[in-house]
């Protein structure tokens, strides 16, 4: 079984500590990312169970959230993906210069019964229409 990985990354014109404070609640997704309607966690804010426009259940678990670097990264309990061992980082750092920030999501994963350029190809439009949307938030 091979791993296959997908990075995104985008800029946006508001400082690390904004774009964090919109994105960085494990149940905050609905407030940026239009492919989300709605989530509601569990298990003390520690699983969140999303739906998706297609009225798909989507589980996931918070595995890290280290505030004071901005990040965090949570697995998948349960979605209607062809991947298992999924695990996907979310973090905002600082821009070199000074005024704006860099959100970068990643996420590990292996195919099941899907090529990993298509398992890639998934994730990787899913992680760049949401950064898409998020830019969105801040205009220049």
């Amino acid at each position: 079984m091979n791993m296959a990985h997908t990075t995104t990354t985008i800029k946006i014109s508001a400082s690390p500590d904004q774009v964090w404070q919109l994105i960085g609640g494990f149940d905050s997704l609905p407030d940026w990312l239009p492919y989300i309607p709605s989530s509601k966690v569990t298990e003390g804010g520690r699983v969140r169970h999303l739906a998706n426009p297609d009225g798909d259940s989507i589980v996931e678990r918070l595995e890290v959230f280290n505030d004071k670097e901005r990040y965090y990264t949570y697995s998948i309990m349960k979605a209607p993906f062809p991947v298992t061992d999924y695990l996907s980082t979310i973090h905002v750092k600082e821009d070199t210069d000074g005024k704006s920030s860099l959100v970068e999501w990643s996420g590990g994963f292996t195919p099941v019964g899907v090529s990993d350029e298509e398992a890639t190809n998934l994730f990787h439009g899913i992680y760049k229409d949401g950064l898409e949307a998020l830019q969105q938030a801040f205009p220049d």
